[in-house]
């Protein structure tokens, strides 16, 4: 649940997020993985993409205060961007850019072939519009884009703390793209630098906001009780409108130009399309911890049971069934149960490994070793039983077709006469000139007697003759073609052709699978230490495009796991040219776009123009691995060396490893504390002190391009105004420094409080329960009192949801898009209220009131107590916050507008 905004004349009122949470929660801390939200910002899939870098931007920042409103923390805002990854992600991403790179020319060349197709056979296109494709592969550090989306956070973040009351005692940390380190990792390196700290919260309630599955085992692996993950809703199947024609209904490549039809009786919904707002789920960690205590609970074991060490080890099976590091293990898919196998398998044989797995990060490879060969010993089996599968979901899909095509009507009418679907309420609209419609019908139906059909032969005089049949062509059949597949994991042998047809060796090399073996248990180490102590190496990859199986998981408890130390990340331009093919090369500079292309250059093997795709058993491209080069760092780095000295004063900037800014406003406690600091022109590296800064400890150092109070921020986004009366302050932070050695333990922190269960207990009908029926928890506050609507209520829903919207089922979640002028909105009858008005008074205003903030109570304390930790103890005599002086102006999202530019100023991509 959210606010949502109100809107007076055009101008969007905003929401005041210092109030309670509607969600019946308080969170403390939340974390945006930034990357999720930048790319459906710059290129959404179903709405208009933006018109330039500024509409971007404003969208960003308008997600950004979308998710603060839901969330509404009361702490900690950290917002972390991809920096520089690690050289085992890099191979990723590599693999990623070049296939969205190739693609998206694909994609174009395929949409003006078609353009051109239906404008020769005389259909109707719009004018195609003349601007430039946005290249999603601007993402990435060191570009100019990411270089301007860290001015503008700062500038966005700058405005809030001034002007919101949500914001007022917030502490904000941005990790931009030039912080090295993948986004979601520096969050959880701070978190784990955070709890090993005396005066960390251990009921600190967090919310991660990102939609990558691995945000789920990072959760998990904090061992924090109060840990929740904010999502978009995903929606399969979502319309999209063609990219040709701009219609509903049909792809690209099924278009035929046709008019676009009369969309309402006076066209009046030509111009836009109901876009339902985006919604968003939340994950809750500590009822999926629940559920695997419930699964992994073991009973009768010859050492004690530690639910902790068994979520570790739960984790780190996760990764054999596929990561961003590694390739999955071939008899190991995700969707044939593969996780629930692990589990079975590992509950079977734990009893005699005679421990765990893991340890804080660490893999006990003797026990490993023992849980793969008895995965190994039923492969053959797995790889039997899928292809059964295989075969009878084909034999379905085979008979349903038939039944489909036998089934189907020999002549549906078409326009104002096609069947409607039942439930639709929307009105019917008069039928017109019927004489001329059924006219067209009866000719479209005399055409049709008169074609011959596929399985009809041709007389002599031409005619057609039912007598004898034509043998149908191929591509009439029902059977879709299928990759052909040389390995044949079903049959006697699948080890040999694999190894043979993958790695171009023979089975028989000992030597090789034991290299390839010894690689895989590396990346299994380098992977887990990554998710629970931070990157153990900067350098190593996974050298091979394929996995091993697990049947060849034999003597690994010997293998040595330890990575070189004082490892260090790329910089952002070489990382760059590390996964940029050559088409995005007009992100770098001049002579180094040239080691991409140059035939002579020394490097022009690692930027291949097309490369093959191995669909390796599956049926799609995407789902298959693109077979690229591996790039070798110490030719990368010679090459670079002859076109260093080329580098501008401002690319040599955006070449060099930043750090992290920390904000706060002026009521924060720590203001007049980092104020100081300028002030006094402190050049050492000063501690917070904790007390000021709801218990956070870091390092502190003067940032060259500070945000001062009273200072003028000037706005990087044409359309928005400077902020002339900026009462915010940045400074350069830096997480608490440990030794290399350090070992961050894998936990519960003492003091932590365990959530209340929400879980049907299992012995809920047994205990005493005076026969009262088990109610499930909706939502967090397990008290929550259920709000019924009566049937003159339901009456009047039906009455005022304006149907035409086309909104999927009878009540949508979103507000009434009347209630904010929308033009679907039915005009109401004399005397009839808007539906808001109805639903405002559905729920007792105290209802849903949380437990009240820390940073709200009362501060008290007792004789010889010790004292109170500062977050607790804010001061009460504080001015009344006033919300922004800009409020009203007509900018985007209330931000302030230049007077001249009201108009469309945005520059170009």
């Amino acid at each position: 649940l959210h606010s949502q905004a109100k809107e007076c004349n055009g101008v969007k009122a905003p929401i005041d997020t210092s109030k309670p949470n509607p969600n019946e929660v308080e969170f403390d801390n939340l974390y945006l993985d930034m990357n999720g939200i930048i790319h459906p910002c710059t290129h959404p899939e179903d709405k208009p993409a933006p018109k330039n870098e500024d509409e971007m931007m404003v969208a960003i920042f308008e997600y950004i205060d979308r998710i603060f409103n839901i969330v509404r923390p009361r702490r900690l805002l950290y917002m972390a961007i991809d920096g520089v990854a690690p050289r085992a992600k890099m191979n990723q991403q590599r693999s990623r850019r070049f296939r969205a790179s190739k693609e998206g020319m694909e994609a174009a060349e395929e949409k003006q072939k078609i353009r051109q197709e239906i404008l020769a056979k005389g259909g109707i296109l719009p004018p195609e519009e003349v601007k430039e494709r946005f290249d999603s592969n601007c993402i990435t550090p060191g570009t100019e884009f990411m270089d301007n989306l860290a001015k503008c956070l700062r500038y966005y973040i700058a405005d809030r703390l001034s002007s919101d009351p949500g914001w007022k005692n917030l502490t904000v940390i941005l990790s931009d793209a030039s912080a090295p380190g993948e986004g979601e990792h520096k969050i959880m390196d701070y978190i784990r630098r955070q709890r090993a700290q005396p005066n960390h919260d251990p009921n600190t309630h967090h919310c991660l906001c990102g939609a990558d599955a691995d945000l789920i085992m990072l959760g998990l692996a904090t061992h924090e009780p109060n840990f929740t993950i904010i999502r978009e809703e995903f929606k399969p199947n979502k319309p999209k409108p063609c990219a040709l024609c701009n219609q509903m209904g049909h792809e690209v490549k099924d278009c035929q130009g046709l008019p676009r039809e009369k969309q309402g009786k006076h066209d009046q919904f030509a111009d836009s399309l109901p876009i339902a707002e985006q919604e968003f789920i939340f994950i809750r960690l500590c009822v999926l911890r629940e559920y695997l205590e419930r699964e992994l609970t073991m009973a009768s074991l010859p050492f004690t049971f530690d639910f902790e060490r068994s979520v570790d080890d739960w984790v780190f099976m996760c990764f054999f069934v596929g990561n961003d590091f590694l390739p999955h293990l071939p008899s190991l898919e995700i969707r044939e149960g593969a996780i629930d196998r692990l589990v079975n398998i590992y509950k079977n044989v734990v009893h005699k490994t005679g421990g765990y797995l893991t340890e804080s990060g660490f893999v006990n490879l003797q026990r490993v070793q023992m849980i793969m060969l008895a995965v190994g010993e039923v492969e053959d089996s797995i790889f039997k039983k899928r292809k059964d599968d295989d075969d009878n979901f084909k034999r379905r899909q085979k008979e349903k077709r038939k039944r489909m095509k036998r089934d189907q009507p020999s002549f549906i009418p078409g326009g104002q006469f096609s069947p409607q679907a039942l439930g639709n309420r929307s009105s019917p609209q008069a039928i017109s000139n019927p004489r001329q419609a059924a006219f067209e019908m009866r000719m479209h139906d005399r055409q049709n007697s008169t074609t011959p059909s596929p399985n009809t032969s041709l007389t002599s005089e031409g005619s057609p003759s039912l007598a004898g049949g034509i043998k149908r062509k191929a591509e009439d059949s029902d059977s879709e073609p299928e990759p052909e597949d040389n390995i044949r994991l079903w049959e006697t042998g699948w080890k040999q052709r694999y190894y043979k047809n993958k790695f171009d060796v023979d089975a028989s090399d000992e030597k090789f699978r034991r290299k390839v073996v010894q690689s895989y248990v590396e990346g299994l180490c380098w992977v887990l230490r990554y998710y629970y102590q931070g990157c153990a190496s900067w350098n190593w990859y996974y050298p091979f495009h394929y996995a091993p199986f697990a049947s060849d998981f034999e003597g690994i408890a010997d293998m040595p796991s330890d990575f070189e130390k004082g490892s260090k990340p790329f910089k952002p331009l070489e990382q760059l040219m590390g996964v940029f093919p050559a088409a995005s090369g007009n992100f770098l500079p001049p002579t180094w776009r040239k080691l991409m292309t140059d035939p002579e250059s020394s490097i022009i093997d690692f930027y291949p123009e097309d490369f093959a795709i191995d669909l390796n058993g599956k049926k799609y491209a995407w789902q298959g691995v693109a077979l690229l080069p591996f790039v070798d760092e110490r030719r990368l780095r010679a090459a670079l060396e002859e076109v260093y000295p080329d580098l501008t004063p401002e690319e040599s900037r955006r070449n060099s490893l930043g750090g992290d800014v920390l904000f706060v406003g002026k009521h924060h406690p720590l203001c007049d504390f980092i104020v100081e600091q300028y002030k006094t022109k402190n050049t050492e590296v000063v501690d917070i002190p904790p007390e000021l800064c709801h218990g956070i400890q870091g390092k502190l150092t003067l940032n060259e391009n500070a945000v001062l109070p009273d200072k003028t921020v000037e706005s990087p986004v044409p359309m928005l105004r400077d902020l002339a009366q900026n009462s915010a302050v940045s400074i350069s932070f830096k997480d608490p420094q440990f030794d290399e050695d350090f070992v961050f333990k894998a936990t519960v922190l003492p003091g932590a409080k365990k959530p209340a269960p929400v879980l049907k207990p299992g012995d809920w009908e047994k205990t005493n329960n005076d026969g009262r029926p088990w109610r499930p928890q909706l939502g967090f506050n397990r008290d929550r009192k259920p709000v019924h609507l009566d049937q003159s209520a339901f009456r009047t829903l039906g009455h005022t949801m304006p149907w035409e919207r086309g909104m999927p089922g009878m009540y949508a979640n979103a507000v009434p898009l009347g209630t904010y002028g929308s033009p679907y909105t039915r005009p109401l009858l004399s005397g009839q209220q808007q539906i808001p008005k109805l639903l405002s008074n559905l729920r007792p205003q105290e209802s849903w009131r949380g437990p009240t903030p820390l940073f709200q109570q009362t501060p008290q304390r007792t004789a010889g107590a010790a004292p109170l930790l500062a977050w607790n103890r804010m001061l009460q005599s504080q001015n009344q916050y006033q919300p922004s002086q800009y409020q009203g102006l007509g900018g985007p999202m209330s931000y302030p507008q230049r007077p001249e530019d009201r108009m469309d100023r945005g520059r170009q991509v």
